[in-house]
């Protein structure tokens, strides 16, 4: 086969594996020519000739015999590597030879540096370790999942793929992972970024066509973490290069760790050959933050904020009333408590009910909940599979009155209404009614375990 009949043969080669795969790895080969059944390609690296025989070796041995080429293997040869090759082993320590070392030293020092400017920057944040994380049941097996992944060892299940809404615990995740795996395994190539660092890294490898730079940076990491993968969807090349970066590093069983707001199949615009892929290890929720473990969070951040304001008064309702009120967003509740530590610290005042509500108005109103009596009736009618008017009407059947109960208690919890408009909403009923039905099912709840599961089931369903 000849260097025309090659190019010739590139055009084919371009249709079948696509412009992208062409461009990056078919048309950096330089033909050499066959000799004794064996087709030589000069390559700009090893890491690209090894790419392209484990991934096109097959095709392009398939594509050079079908145009007549008496092939039976493809070699890759990385040409700088055979110019730094002593001619004689008595040349080795001569003035030629010593200068030509420096001046490969030097080559491999720039080549060095280029890649320390492509390598992604992403830093990890000091307080976001597994010894500040907050463990509480909507967040249990998230944490048990990072937590056996942060250990290194052997890859077990891969991806690990972290979703939720936000302020939920999942960036914190991610660094606690990386903070324990560099403290474990200090020689791990441990890469953390965002995928929008992702993507921005890829545009700038293709602008300064730095491509195969980009590819052996990304592909040689033993541990790779992507937060917000989110963003890549519909951002079609970016994808391309995130799917091929994946395979490459699953077949190497290198670790891999995503992060989204969602679960795959969900992500809107992204590819289904990538879903596919995210789904194929351990995909972990981490559900929205129940009352306990928001009060918990409160409780060690109140340990910090003590440090700082030792002289600071604090009425321990407070807490509660917070847990209770922000409800979506942990981030927004660390910062409510911080901003009131902050601004009692000012005033010189105690921290009591009257100044948080003070303080916070703002972030209240925002937080307060848009959950209404009907939506939490027509949840509760339907877990318990009753009909709305079996639910508000005058039975009293345990069958219709434990549920009508467990709906009371919801509406007093999770809206702001008052008992007496509660009731009228459930047939007319009097607030003293509202207020047993509330009372019954705090008592339940402690003793009954299948109905605190259904009150957390009904409340993560409402507040979703």
């Amino acid at each position: 086969m000849t260097k025309d009949q090659w190019g010739a043969l590139q055009g084919q080669l371009r249709e079948t594996v696509g412009v992208n795969n062409f461009t990056n790895w078919i048309e950096p080969l330089e033909f050499e020519g066959v000799t004794d059944g064996v087709a030589h390609f000069n390559v700009p690296t090893s890491f690209l000739g090894n790419y392209v025989q484990r991934n096109f070796g097959d095709l392009l041995l398939y594509a050079m015999t079908n145009a007549g080429a008496d092939v039976r293997r493809i070699e890759f040869d990385v040409p700088a590597n055979k110019a730094s090759m002593p001619a004689v082993s008595r040349a080795a320590n001569s003035p030629e030879r010593t200068g030509q070392k420096q001046t490969k030293a030097a080559q491999s020092m720039t080549t060095r540096a280029d890649l320390a400017d492509l390598l992604p920057s992403a830093p990890l944040d000091k307080r976001f370790t597994f010894d500040t994380f907050v463990v509480g049941k909507p967040n249990e097996l998230a944490h048990a999942a990072a937590r056996r992944v942060g250990e290194g060892g052997e890859v077990t299940f891969n991806p690990l793929f972290l979703y939720g809404g936000v302020g939920l615990g999942k960036t914190h995740l991610m660094h606690a992972i990386a903070w324990e795996l560099k403290s474990r395994s200090p020689h791990l190539n441990v890469l953390y970024l965002s995928a929008e660092q992702f993507m921005y890294r890829f545009v700038q490898a293709l602008r300064d066509r730095k491509m195969m730079d980009f590819k052996q940076i990304f592909r040689s990491v033993d541990v790779l973490m992507v937060d917000d993968v989110q963003f890549i969807a519909g951002k079609d090349s970016t994808q391309e290069e995130f799917f091929h970066t994946f395979n490459a590093l699953v077949d190497q069983n290198k670790q891999i760790i995503i992060s989204a707001d969602r679960a795959p199949g969900e992500i809107k615009d992204m590819e289904n050959r990538i879903q596919s892929r995210l789904q194929s290890g351990l995909v972990v929720d981490l559900h929205p933050t129940d009352y306990e473990l928001r009060l918990g969070i409160l409780h060690s951040k109140l340990a910090t904020h003590r440090l700082q304001y030792p002289e600071l008064e604090l009425d321990e309702k407070v807490l509660e009333f917070l847990a209770h009120r922000i409800s979506t967003n942990v981030r927004v509740l660390e910062g409510a408590l911080t901003r009131l530590f902050a601004f009692a610290s000012l005033v010189g005042r105690p921290i009591t009910m009257e100044l948080t509500q003070d303080c916070l108005a703002d972030v209240l109103r925002a937080s307060e909940r848009k959950i209404t009596i009907e939506e939490i009736q027509r949840q509760v009618a339907e877990h318990y599979n009753i009909r709305m008017s079996e639910l508000i009407g005058p039975k009293r059947l345990r069958v219709f009155a434990r549920p009508r109960q467990v709906a009371m208690y919801l509406c007093k919890q999770l809206t702001s209404r008052s008992l007496p408009e509660i009731g009228r909403r459930f047939g007319g009923r009097d607030h003293t009614t509202v207020m047993h039905g509330v009372r019954r099912i705090e008592e339940l709840k402690v003793q009954d375990g299948q109905i605190a599961e259904d009150l957390e089931m009904l409340r993560r369903t409402l507040e979703a």
